[in-house]
């Protein structure tokens, strides 16, 4: 509980420090592509959860499987306008909601994190802030990766609650400004 707290502070201190993408550090395959631009960013705090499992291809061996994401989202101003879980769905106050799929990956600049993604939207609800999105780009993570021991015959069905902290863009096609 503590390093999510110390998580949380570091992420607030985050909201008010440029982000990877506002520096340009975001890797060429995860920018979104032409016709498509950054509408908004939203900070995320929770968990990666896991799930202690047999591997697929060795019963004998185990390992800690991605099950789903829960976090809250927060605004520049530090107000929670959404929260983020499995499909991978975001989800606004105001019912908008877009689900997405991994098209690209790479691995953070911090060794400790979870990788950075770019989402392509695969359906969106509602009417509001997610509506409208076709790309999603996870960036700036701190933390949420699965622990590399712990897992084993004793420890299947055991779940982890690794805590995390990323930054959101959201892109709209250029069309919807128009």
């Amino acid at each position: 509980m503590r390093l999510f707290a110390f998580a949380l502070i570091i992420g607030v201190a985050s909201l008010f420090t440029p982000s990877a993408s506002a520096q340009g550090g975001v890797p060429d395959n995860l920018v979104a592509p032409s016709g498509h631009f950054t509408a908004f960013q939203l900070a995320a705090y929770g968990v990666q959860i896991y799930g202690c499992q047999a591997k697929a291809d060795d019963p004998t061996a185990f390992e800690w499987t991605f099950r789903a994401p829960e976090a809250t989202l927060m605004n520049p101003r530090g107000e929670v306008v959404g929260k983020h879980y499995a499909g991978p769905t975001w989800e606004g106050m105001d019912g908008s909601m877009v689900v997405g799929a991994a098209r690209a990956n790479a691995d953070s600049p911090d060794t400790s994190s979870i990788p950075w993604l770019l989402l392509q939207a695969q359906s969106n609800g509602g009417s509001g802030l997610f509506s409208a999105v076709t790309y999603v780009q996870r960036l700036d993570t701190i933390g949420g990766k699965a622990p590399v021991d712990g897992c084993s015959a004793t420890s299947v069905g055991r779940e982890l609650r690794m805590p995390y902290i990323a930054t959101y863009a959201f892109s709209y096609p250029v069309a919807s400004m128009e």
